[in-house]
C-alpha cells in the first residue's frame, strides 16, 4: 500500500525521536495527531519473545504440582520444563514465585492437557497457574518516593526523592492524584459516584490515585532514573503529588507455552495470573472455563499474549473476561480467538499503552440473553492510550462504570455491532460519558440489513434519549451509561466533540471522509484535517507480520478490496481462518497455533535433561 512521505515532518520526528518523545509511523502522523498517539511498538516483550531449547527437566503425565513446581524453581536460568504429551490431573496450582527467566512449555495444547481439581491463593484470588512476586502489595508498598521533576510525555527520565531498592530492571509504578471532582472540561482522572462513574471506583491502585503508569528502570543517575517505555499522558504535573512505588524483587523473562489448562472442576478466580511481572509471555496456549477471567495481569508491563486460544466461563456474569489487565502497560494480545466468553478483551483501572491487534472473538456468551455485550472494552478510571487494531469482532464499548478514560485507538477493527439474538445495546460503538479523545480511523462498521442510524448522542447533559435508532446506530455517544437509562451521572457531550472519526466504513452511510469529525478546532489536543485519505498500514508494525500465508496485509479497512466480507472491505484475519478451519470436540476447537500460522513460533525444543517417570 502506497504511503505518503512529507520531508518537514519526518525531519520533524528524527528530532522528536532524539528528544525521547514517542514516534510512531510518519504516515500514521498525517492523520492522527502526535499529542493523541504513541509510540505502541514498544508494546509486548522487549526484543521480542526468546527461543529457548535446553530442557532443565522433562516430566510425564503424573507428575503431581509439587513435582512440576520444584522442577521450575530449580530450572536455570533461560531453560525449559518441558511437560510431555498427556493428560496432568492437578490438585493445587502451579507456582512461579520470585522466579526468572523460564518456560514452562508443553508439548503443544492438544496434546499436553493440565486439568484442575484444586487450587491455592496468589494475590487477588486463586490461579492455576500463578507468576508472582509476594513482597507486591499496592496498600502497603515496600518502597515510595515522591516524584519532583520529569513529567513531560514522552519523557524517558524523571527525578525520585528516593531510589532505596531501585535498580536497573526494576519495574517501577508512577502515579498521582485524581482530579478534583469537579468536570475540568478536558482530560479529567475520575474514579467517584456519581460524579463520573456510575458504580465507583475499583480499587486496586493506591487510594485515589487512578493514573498510572508502569515503567521499566533503565538507569539510575542520583535521583535521576531512566524508564522505558517513556511517559504517555500528558497531564501529569506537580500539583496533583506525582509519586512513585516498586519492591525490591522484579520477574521477568516467564513463558508458558503450548499446553491447555482446563479449569471446569475447581473455580479458581483466574487461569493464568501475572503479578509484578514485567517482558513475559503466553504462546500457543489453549484456556477453557475460565471463573473470572482466563489471564489477569495486576502491577506488570510489557507481557506478550498471543497465538492462543481461550473459551468459555463458568458463570457467564458481567465479571467474566478472557483478559483483564489492571495497573499494567504496554500488554501486547495478538493473534488470539476469544469464543465464549462475555467480555473477551476489557481494559482494568490504570491500564496504559496496551496494543490488542488481529484477534477474533465470537459468541460473547452473556446470561442476558437480549443485551450485547462488546469484545473490546474500557471499563475502569485511568485507562490511557490504548490501541486496538485489526481485531475482528462484536463491537466497542468504553463504559462509564468505574471512571474516566483517555485516548483510546480503533484502527482497522472489522466490528459488526450485531449478534444473533442481542436487540440491546446492539451498536459498533459505545462511548459513554467521560470517555475523551478517542480516535476510531479506518474501521468497518455495522450489520448490513440491521443498522439504520448512523449515530446517536446525547446532545446534552440532561437529554433523555435519542429520537431514532437507540438499537440500530453505529455509533452511541455521550450518555451517562445503558443506553441513556442510568441517570446516576450526567451524559458527557464532550466525548463526541473530542473524538476523531476518520475513513471509517460503515454499513449505514459507506466511506466517510468528514472533515466535520476530526476535533480540529479543540484547544487542546486537537487533530488537523487530515491533508488526504491514505491510511497507514499500522500503527504499531513496522512490516507486515509474519504467519499470515496469503491473507492481505492490512485485512481490513475503507481503503482493503476483495474481501468476502463487507462489500469487500474485511478479508478473514489469521485468526478467524484459525478458528473456521479447526476442527471442534464438544463445541471446543481441537487447537494448536502450529497447525494454523506455525511460522511465528519456534520448532519445539529437543527432549534432552532430566526426566521424573
Amino acid at each position: 500500500m502506497r504511503r505518503s512521505s512529507n520531508l518537514n515532518l519526518l525531519s520533524i520526528l528524527a528530532a522528536l525521536a532524539v528528544a525521547g518523545v514517542p514516534t510512531p509511523d510518519a504516515s500514521a502522523q498525517t492523520v492522527i495527531a502526535a499529542q493523541r498517539t504513541i509510540d505502541w511498538s514498544q508494546a509486548g516483550v522487549a526484543n521480542g519473545i526468546p527461543n529457548r531449547t535446553t530442557v532443565c527437566q522433562t516430566l510425564n503425565p503424573g507428575a503431581t504440582a509439587a513435582q512440576i513446581n520444584s522442577a521450575i524453581s530449580n530450572c536455570p536460568a533461560g531453560q525449559v520444563v518441558k511437560l510431555n504429551a498427556g493428560t496432568y490431573t492437578l490438585s493445587s496450582s502451579l507456582l512461579i514465585r520470585n522466579k526468572s527467566n523460564v518456560t514452562l512449555r508443553g508439548a503443544g495444547p492438544d496434546a499436553t492437557f493440565l486439568v484442575f481439581t484444586g487450587s491455592v491463593g496468589c494475590m487477588l484470588g486463586s490461579s492455576d497457574v500463578c507468576v508472582y512476586v509476594d513482597t507486591l502489595n499496592p496498600d502497603n508498598p515496600q518502597y515510595t518516593a515522591n516524584w519532583t521533576a520529569g513529567y513531560a510525555k514522552g519523557t524517558s527520565s524523571i527525578t525520585l526523592s528516593n531510589t532505596t531498592g531501585l535498580s536497573v530492571g526494576s519495574l517501577l509504578t508512577v502515579d498521582q492524584l485524581k482530579d478534583p471532582l469537579t468536570d475540568n472540561g478536558g482530560i479529567w482522572q475520575c474514579q467517584d459516584y456519581p460524579a463520573c462513574a456510575t458504580e465507583g471506583g475499583s480499587g486496586l491502585s493506591r487510594a485515589n490515585r487512578p493514573q498510572g503508569q508502569q515503567v521499566v528502570v533503565t538507569s539510575i543517575n542520583g535521583s535521576t532514573v531512566g524508564i522505558s517505555p517513556a511517559l504517555y499522558m500528558p497531564n501529569w504535573r506537580s500539583g496533583q503529588s506525582p509519586g512513585a512505588w516498586w519492591v525490591s524483587t522484579t520477574i521477568a523473562g516467564v513463558g508458558i507455552e503450548d499446553l491447555s489448562i482446563d479449569n471446569a472442576n475447581t473455580p479458581p478466580m483466574f487461569n493464568i495470573s501475572f503479578y509484578g511481572v514485567r517482558d513475559s509471555w503466553l504462546r500457543n496456549v489453549r484456556s477453557l472455563h475460565s471463573d473470572r477471567a482466563h489471564v489477569l495481569g495486576y502491577v506488570s508491563a510489557r507481557i506478550t499474549v498471543r497465538d492462543s486460544y481461550f473459551y468459555g466461563t463458568q458463570n457467564a456474569q458481567s465479571q467474566s473476561y478472557g483478559s483483564e489487565t489492571d495497573m499494567s502497560s504496554a500488554w501486547l494480545f495478538e493473534n488470539n480467538i476469544f469464543e465464549h466468553i462475555t467480555g473477551p478483551m476489557p481494559v482494568g483501572k490504570q491500564a496504559s499503552g496496551s496494543v490488542y491487534a488481529h484477534n477474533y472473538a465470537i459468541d460473547d456468551y452473556y446470561t442476558n440473553q437480549s443485551w450485547m455485550q462488546a469484545s473490546a472494552y474500557h471499563h475502569a478510571a485511568g485507562i490511557n492510550y490504548i490501541l486496538f487494531e485489526g481485531n475482528d469482532g462484536i463491537g466497542f464499548t468504553a463504559d462509564a462504570i468505574h471512571g474516566t478514560s483517555h485516548f483510546m485507538t480503533a484502527f482497522r477493527n472489522y466490528w459488526t455491532g450485531w449478534e444473533t439474538g442481542k436487540t440491546a445495546q446492539t451498536n459498533a460503538a459505545n462511548v459513554y460519558a467521560f470517555n475523551r479523545y478517542f480516535n476510531f480511523v479506518g474501521n468497518v462498521l455495522g450489520q448490513p440489513g440491521y443498522h439504520t442510524t448512523y449515530e446517536c448522542y446525547a446532545s446534552s447533559t440532561s437529554a433523555s434519549s435519542c429520537t431514532t435508532g437507540v438499537n440500530k446506530s453505529i455509533f452511541m455517544l455521550n450518555w451517562s451509561g445503558n443506553q441513556a437509562r442510568d441517570a446516576s451521572v450526567p451524559n458527557d457531550p464532550l466525548v463526541r466533540t473530542t473524538m476523531m472519526r476518520w475513513g471509517n466504513y460503515d454499513v449505514v452511510s459507506g466511506v466517510r471522509f468528514n472533515s466535520s469529525e476530526v476535533p480540529s478546532g479543540l484547544g487542546a489536543y486537537a487533530n488537523p484535517v487530515p491533508a488526504g485519505n491514505e491510511l497507514p498500514d499500522s500503527l504499531y508494525l513496522a512490516a507486515r507480520p509474519a504467519g499470515w500465508g496469503s491473507v492481505p496485509f492490512p485485512a481490513i479497512g475503507p481503503d482493503v478490496t476483495g474481501g468476502p466480507l463487507m462489500a469487500g472491505h474485511v478479508h478473514k484475519i489469521p485468526a478467524r481462518v484459525c478458528y473456521e478451519n479447526t476442527a471442534k470436540s464438544g463445541g471446543i476447537l481441537n487447537f494448536n497455533a502450529r497447525n494454523c500460522y506455525a511460522s511465528t513460533l519456534p520448532p519445539p525444543a529437543a527432549p534432552t535433561g532430566v526426566t521424573v517417570r
